[in-house]
């Protein structure tokens, strides 16, 4: 008979590791999870937004004299924005407006504000005013002025001041747009049917008319029973009892003639 065999050890029954692989020992360990988040699924590594979509902020300025609050017809201007973007924070210029004027004054339009000397921007605001004379009149914003007939164009507080003068002279001649100013209604011709509306609901005025009208037409006595008509209310005083005793008659009748034998 041939002698059993040799038993082995638990490292020699085990294989040999394939050479450029991993570990036994790394294999069988478990995978490290993340951490769940708020909805129970698992963390995810927070992204930032890429270079590309970062908010680019204000260019800083080189020059020494360079004004980051610059002043244009009453209003402060950011010095950071080009002379267009700027032009247009000031009422009564929209973008046609403040590209016309640029061009008119031969600025750069991309030029910041703020490196606009002051005297070129005073040219700017003297050239706005003097818009009517170098563009057409449907460009500007207050043609034929009812006191001087003359076409301006108003910025800025003049802006305000020239739409409530001309508001104020409609209610006066009370013309149909000066009414509808009154009232608060409005002024070109839309529909109110179901827009506009002002004041109370006239589904609520008209059934406060409606309760006003029934409780006028109740009678004010306690009501009867049914099938009789209401007890008249207000009985003139004449159904009262009459007046009694001798020497007292009602004004207009006769006296009441004595007894037989009794004295006169």
């Amino acid at each position: 008979m041939s002698p059993p065999p040799e038993p082995r050890s638990k490292e020699a029954a085990k294989p040999a590791a394939e050479p450029g692989g991993l570990p036994e020992a790394t294999k069988d360990a478990p995978k490290e999870k993340g951490a769940k988040g708020k909805g129970g699924g698992k963390g995810k590594t927070a992204k930032g937004p890429a270079p590309e979509t970062q908010k680019k902020g204000k260019p800083i300025p080189d020059n020494p004299n360079f004004r980051y609050i610059v002043r244009f017809a009453g209003v402060d201007l950011d010095g950071r924005r080009s002379v267009v973007l700027a032009l247009g924070g000031v009422r009564g210029i929209g973008p046609r407006i403040a590209e016309t004027t640029v061009r008119l004054a031969g600025i750069n339009a991309a030029e910041m504000i703020g490196n606009v000397p002051e005297a070129t921007v005073d040219g700017l605001e003297e050239l706005v005013h003097a818009l009517p004379s170098k563009v057409p009149a449907w460009m500007v914003n207050h043609t034929t002025d009812r006191t001087t007939g003359e076409t301006t164009h108003l910025i800025g507080g003049d802006l305000d001041t020239g739409v409530r003068d001309d508001t104020n002279q409609m209610k006066m001649i009370r013309s149909y747009k000066g009414v509808r100013h009154e009232r608060g209604q409005k002024v070109r011709g839309q529909r109110t049917r179901s827009n506009g509306r002002t004041g109370m609901a006239a589904g609520v005025l008209k059934k406060a008319a409606k309760e006003a009208a029934a409780a006028a037409a109740a009678p004010a006595g306690p009501a009867g029973p049914p099938g009789t008509a209401p007890a008249a209310t207000g009985a003139p005083a004449a159904a009262a009892a009459a007046p009694t005793g001798s020497g007292t008659s009602p004004k207009g009748s006769k006296p009441a003639e004595p007894a037989a034998g009794a004295k006169k």
